[in-house]
């Protein structure tokens, strides 16, 4: 009997971490089936593809993960529920609306809102330290040079060690000044290298939401550009 029972405890006992990832992945489909996501919400899944994201930036349900800037709380729909049990979802930055509308319903009392509620970027300081995991989606392109690096300082202080950052945003061409169709796009090297200045080692980039037939031309507003625009899907370490 304790030549069968002791397999069985050494497998109950220690979980491996591709478990732990497919738990989460399950957790997040889950949580895309649940009555708070509208409709709207459920037609961006096809060309957002939260599942496949968060595998790649390597999210687990027993992490601490920051999202910054979560705007109507898209992902936070999803990142809430998968992290309630074991793990922990902090927001920051621009967060009235999440607070006012989403966390309200019973399933995202667990969430915690840090650091400035508003778009403060003056000695930006997130409020939480040791965290596995900054992501923000879709944002970095929205803000000037000065502000951009307050933010990056500020996720690579409230991370671990080892932990990861996770940017997501439209793109825009190389060396390409602003203009009246590009602004909401931003150019991946410029990113790669202001985040790699404020001390993150770049790890690896994903081509999840690369788009062939977005010429990187229009705002991603068009109607022949929204849903389908190119974007660039990066992820950085802060040292060990």
């Amino acid at each position: 009997m304790r030549k069968l029972l002791l397999p069985l405890l050494v497998a109950t006992t220690f979980t491996s971490p591709s478990l732990l990832a497919a738990n989460f992945s399950d957790s997040i489909k889950q949580a895309m089936s649940s009555d708070v996501r509208t409709e709207r919400d459920t037609k961006r899944d096809r060309n957002r593809k939260p599942v496949e994201t968060l595998e790649f930036f390597g999210i687990k349900d027993d992490m601490k993960v920051l999202e910054i800037i979560p705007g109507g709380g898209w992902y936070t729909k999803l990142l809430a529920p998968a992290l309630k049990d074991n793990g922990q979802l902090y927001l920051s930055l621009g967060t009235d609306y999440i607070k006012d509308k989403l966390l309200k319903e019973k399933q995202f009392d667990k969430v915690k809102l840090v650091g400035p509620k508003d778009y403060a970027m003056e000695n930006l300081d997130f409020g939480v330290k040791g965290v596995d995991a900054v992501l923000t989606f879709r944002n970095y392109h929205n803000f000037k040079e000065d502000s951009r690096a307050n933010i990056n300082k500020a996720a690579f202080e409230a991370l671990k060690p080892g932990g990861i950052y996770g940017v997501v945003d439209h793109t825009r061409r190389h060396m390409q000044k602003k203009n009246d169709e590009n602004g909401r796009r931003f150019d991946p090297v410029l990113a790669i290298k202001e985040i790699q200045a404020a001390g993150f080692v770049f790890v690896d980039y994903s081509d999840l939401h690369y788009k062939a037939d977005d010429e990187l031309r229009y705002d991603v507003g068009r109607k022949t550009v929204s849903g389908n625009s190119d974007r660039f899907t990066l992820m950085f370490k802060k040292p060990e």
